[in-house]
């Protein structure tokens, strides 16, 4: 990741780490059901009892609670994360809930190396703050176990919105280190155009006026 735009995440959400799941529920304000998405985005992880799963920026691990509802105790759950703050609120979600499954690792998700044998790999609002997600989905493409799933849940601006509401949403999301760059490079299209080359069963589902979408896609068996 470009070391200026790696900075600036870091930062961002350092002074965010210790609200951000409360701030990031603050959204329902405006009608955006941000738990809703989350639920239906792991569900379509089709994962089972004692399987590992890595959820790629991890931040405080607000999805680690869904992940052990299926995974139970036998599975395993990998975080990775880049800012220090925000796994120190990981950590203290996993204490608090004693967990013993989940392994935590700051790295740049950008070029960290997937370990062998993961069934799923997750990601929720983080894949597009990376300069290179293509590279970062042919890796995960290419480590997934056959038949393992990739199902990420991201933002987009729609094209079909007037450039004033486009503005709106950015400063809204903003706090969480959504900028004019971002809109500029239209990542969503990149990671949505990889997916369907890497992996086969591509879905996609799009919730609160198109702001937000899931995709999701299996490793071929063959």
């Amino acid at each position: 990741m470009n070391n200026s735009l790696q900075e600036y995440i870091i930062r961002t959400y350092r002074k965010r780490a210790a609200r951000y799941d409360f701030t990031a529920n603050l959204y329902y304000l405006f009608g955006y059901r941000e738990w809703a998405y989350r639920q239906t985005a792991v569900k379509l992880l089709k994962l089972q009892p004692g399987d590992t799963v890595l959820e790629l920026a991890c931040g405080t691990g607000i999805n680690f609670p869904l992940f052990q509802r299926y995974i139970g105790s036998t599975g395993q759950i990998i975080g990775v994360d880049i800012t220090d703050a925000m796994l120190e609120q990981a950590k203290k979600r996993v204490a608090s809930q004693r967990w013993k499954n989940v392994t935590l690792m700051q790295h740049d998700a950008s070029t960290y190396q997937i370990p062998p044998k993961v069934n799923a790999v997750f990601s929720s609002f983080a894949l597009s703050l990376f300069p290179d997600t293509k590279r970062v989905l042919k890796n995960i493409a290419n480590s997934l176990i056959p038949g393992g799933h990739l199902v990420v849940i991201e933002l987009q601006i729609p094209k079909f919105w007037p450039s004033w509401l486009a503005s709106a949403a950015v400063t809204l999301m903003r706090p969480f280190a959504v900028t004019e760059e971002w809109v500029a490079r239209r990542p969503w299209e990149t990671i949505c155009a990889t997916i369907n080359e890497e992996l086969g069963n591509v879905e996609v589902a799009e919730n609160f006026f198109g702001l937000t979408y899931i995709i999701s896609g299996e490793k071929s068996v063959f």
